[in-house]
């Protein structure tokens, strides 16, 4: 699993980006267990991820931020990535951030297409 760590900064809210290639609803399950077995990922306010399944089709999930296991989806989808998991933290600043939360979502994703190895 690749992890960028402090990609955004915005009002005391703190974003990561985080993936690895999947083949499996089970490899997916697996991959966030281990993501979480750190412990700053598993205090986490938000686990948001999606991934597009070759077998099993497109599988996304909030984690308490909604809207944006869907805005990943929906990245992924324009990219035509499939079976790669890409998982945005959030750890909450204190300041709700309103239309901005998928302004950095989005930045989080982008900089992981772009920097993944």
């Amino acid at each position: 699993m690749q992890i960028f760590k402090n990609v955004v900064n915005d009002r005391g809210s703190k974003y990561s980006v985080s993936g690895l290639p999947v083949n499996s609803k089970e490899e997916v399950q697996l991959s966030i267990s281990i993501l979480k077995k750190e412990k700053k990922f598993a205090k986490a306010s938000h686990n948001s991820w999606a991934v597009i399944l070759s077998n099993k089709g497109p599988l996304k999930h909030d984690d308490g931020e909604a809207g944006a296991g869907a805005l990943i989806l929906k990245m992924l989808e324009q990219k035509e990535l499939k079976n790669h998991l890409i998982i945005v933290t959030r750890w909450f600043g204190g300041i709700n951030l309103g239309g901005d939360r998928f302004k950095n979502i989005k930045y989080c994703v982008n900089h992981f297409l772009k920097n993944y190895k």
